[in-house]
C-alpha cells in the first residue's frame, strides 16, 4: 500500500526559500527568482501589497473584475519596465485559477483532512460557481503569458538571475 501524500507545506523550510519578506523587490529586483508556478507570490513586497487587495474569486462576476484589474496591473508593470511586478501579477492570475479550482473541487477548499493523518478528502464536493471563476482567471493567466514582451523578459530573467 502506497503512503498517503502529505501537503508540501508541512515540511516548509523558510531558510531555504528564495523569497524573503524583508526584501523590497522594487528596490532590489536582482534578488527576485521567477521560480515555479506561484512561488513567492504572498511574500514579495511591495508587489504583494499592491496586487493582493484586488485578488478575489468568490463568483464569476467578481473573478472577471479581479482578473481584469490584475491584468491591467500586469501591463502597467511591463510598461514601467518592472518585470518583477509583471511576474507577480501573472502569479496572482495563476493563483486565482488554482485557488478557485481548489474550491470548485473540494468543499470549503480543503483538500486534506488534518485530523485524519492528512488523508485527501473527496473531490467533487465543491462549488460549481468557483469553477466558472477559475475559468476566468485561467483565460487571463494565459493571456498574460502570451504577451511577447513578458515571455522574452521572463526567459532572459531565468537565464541570468533565476
Amino acid at each position: 500500500m502506497a503512503k498517503a501524500r502529505t501537503p508540501s507545506y508541512l515540511h516548509f523550510k523558510a531558510d531555504k526559500y528564495h523569497w524573503k519578506p524583508d526584501v523590497d523587490y522594487r528596490q532590489h529586483p536582482e534578488r527576485y527568482h521567477v521560480g515555479k508556478g506561484e512561488q513567492g507570490v504572498l511574500i514579495c513586497e511591495p508587489y504583494k501589497s499592491e496586487i493582493l487587495p484586488h485578488w478575489r474569486f468568490k463568483t464569476e462576476a467578481v473573478a472577471v473584475e479581479s482578473s481584469e484589474h490584475i491584468y491591467a496591473l500586469f501591463l502597467a508593470y511591463l510598461g514601467k519596465g518592472e518585470f518583477v511586478g509583471a511576474d507577480m501579477a501573472r502569479k496572482f492570475l495563476q493563483m486565482g485559477f488554482t485557488r478557485a479550482r481548489r474550491y470548485a473541487n473540494y468543499k470549503g477548499g480543503r483538500k486534506y483532512d488534518a485530523e485524519n493523518d492528512y488523508q485527501q478528502l473527496a473531490r467533487g464536493t465543491g462549488d460549481p460557481e468557483k469553477a466558472r471563476a477559475a475559468a476566468v482567471f485561467y483565460d487571463k493567466w494565459k493571456q498574460a503569458e502570451a504577451v511577447k514582451a513578458y515571455a522574452n523578459q521572463k526567459k532572459a530573467w531565468k537565464q541570468t538571475i533565476g
